[in-house]
């Protein structure tokens, strides 16, 4: 990282630009995924969901939960809550409805 005069913030210190959104990106990339979860649990559809990649994105999300408590970052703990719900939700309603 670059110091003095006019040096840009890094994109994830604190009170920087990016730093500024990612909280509203995180719930949206959450929001985007409900459509999936409403497939599985409600329309019971499973053809095409696959197992493997979403029991990975459920195995990333826990990694970077205990990553999260151990750094006692709640920026990336907290999300990976909603994360681990969500990706859950997929791969439990993949493994009912086959």
């Amino acid at each position: 990282m670059s110091h003095g005069p006019g040096a840009a913030q890094a994109a994830g210190e604190p009170g920087s630009p990016v730093a500024k959104i990612l909280p509203f990106v995180s719930v949206a990339t959450m929001v985007m995924t409900l459509p999936q979860v409403w497939t599985v649990w409600v329309e019971g559809q499973v053809a095409g969901v696959s197992l493997l990649s979403w029991g990975t994105y459920l195995l990333g999300a826990l990694l970077w939960f205990v990553h999260g408590l151990a750094r006692h970052d709640k920026a990336i703990y907290l999300a990976c809550i909603g994360w681990i719900l969500l990706d859950g939700a997929v791969v439990l309603g993949i493994l009912v409805q086959r």
